[in-house]
């Protein structure tokens, strides 16, 4: 990239995955797209069986349809969204055994919010109105200046790149990808950022065991953030963070 480097620099780029990392939903959007698929298409229960932890919407999307024969029609997937969409509000409206905010996460936004050098994104899977539904529902999308979501591709490899350019954007200069941090609760999480040069941080709050996030060798990894200070000392100098 091209970059003024002493405009840059000083600039931390922080990338947070949603479902697993911020916010455990407890089914809500499984639910949700199940209800959807049964309205615009007719089956029952289509995403039953589907993995969804750490993969984009539409690639969650075009398995469920690749699986029942079904093709890639832009009129039905926007009904399937306006559908998914309406339902996912409801869903996230019931009490759900297991619905939270992650451990940590309400104190580490709210002291990074007030950091001058350190700019809030997310990375995920989420097509972007599902992504900040989920988020409004817990009172945490307020914090997040950057994203880049499902819409913008269904290969969450791709998304690295999006962010980047959303940050120039914003900024009007490049962030150095060393200051960049990809932090998310699976594997797919951590190996998205590694071609491009960011820091990872892998965190077990999600469905996958710690072992699993360590075999793919994250910069740092943690069994949850309820340590809060462990994760901010890496972004905030030691002198500062006692001021916090």
């Amino acid at each position: 990239m091209d970059n003024d480097h002493e405009s840059n620099q000083i600039y931390q780029l922080l990338l947070f995955d949603i479902d697993g990392t911020l916010i455990r939903s407890a089914g809500a959007g499984r639910e949700a797209m199940n209800r959807a698929f049964q309205k615009t298409y007719g089956i029952q229960n289509g995403f039953e069986h589907i993995t969804m932890m750490g993969r984009t919407d539409p690639g969650i999307l075009q398995e469920v349809l690749d699986e029942h024969h079904l093709d890639w029609d832009g009129a039905q997937i926007e009904q399937f969204q306006s559908h998914y969409y309406d339902f996912l509000d409801e869903e996230l409206k019931k009490p759900r055994d297991g619905m939270r905010i992650c451990a940590g996460i309400d104190q580490i936004l709210s002291v990074l919010k007030n950091r001058h050098d350190i700019i809030l994104g997310l990375l995920t899977g989420n097509w972007r109105y599902g992504a900040y539904l989920k988020l409004r529902h817990f009172g945490l999308d307020d914090y997040f200046t950057i994203g880049a979501f499902g819409d913008d591709s269904g290969d969450r490899n791709q998304l690295v790149p999006v962010a980047f350019d959303r940050f120039r954007m914003q900024m009007s200069f490049d962030v150095l990808s060393e200051n960049t941090w990809v932090i998310g609760d699976t594997p797919l999480d951590i190996l998205c950022g590694k071609p491009y040069g960011t820091r990872t941080i892998g965190v077990a709050t999600g469905v996958h065991e710690l072992k699993d996030l360590i075999a793919e060798k994250p910069d740092q990894v943690f069994e949850d953030f309820s340590d809060v200070s462990s994760l901010l000392r890496l972004f905030i100098p030691e002198e500062e963070l006692i001021s916090e």
